[in-house]
């Protein structure tokens, strides 16, 4: 069981997100935005960090930057889960320290084994 932060703005995805992972036997919380998903991960260091791109406040490549720039999160797996399907911004993710990136919309049970294989690695 690994503990599991989503960071994402819409409920209906982080439910989505949450309970399916949960059914996989994880630890999961979920912060609506950048900022949260801050607050949230200091106060507990997940294993694995799914983070949206596009979000209020503080987007999901700001937090990553700012994850990568803290020695506390080197070990912390980032996924970033996004509509935004270019190419250039899939560089931009893993360049900010992105461990993969996935995109929307989504099968839930190929979120859950993309999870799976990046808590094992």
């Amino acid at each position: 069981m690994a503990a599991i932060l989503v960071v994402e703005d819409d409920p209906d995805v982080a439910g989505l997100i949450q309970m399916k992972l949960s059914l996989s036997g994880h630890d999961v919380h979920v912060a609506v935005d950048g900022e949260f998903g801050l607050q949230a991960a200091a106060e507990r260091l997940p294993d694995l960090i799914i983070l949206d791109w596009m979000m209020p406040r503080k987007n999901g490549l700001e937090v990553c930057l700012e994850l990568r720039a803290t020695e506390r999160y080197a070990q912390t797996k980032i996924l970033m889960l996004t509509a935004r399907s270019e190419d250039i911004d899939r560089q931009r993710a893993m360049d900010a320290g992105a461990d993969d990136y996935f995109t929307k919309p989504f099968s839930p049970r190929a979120l859950a084994a993309r999870v799976d294989s990046l808590i094992a690695a």
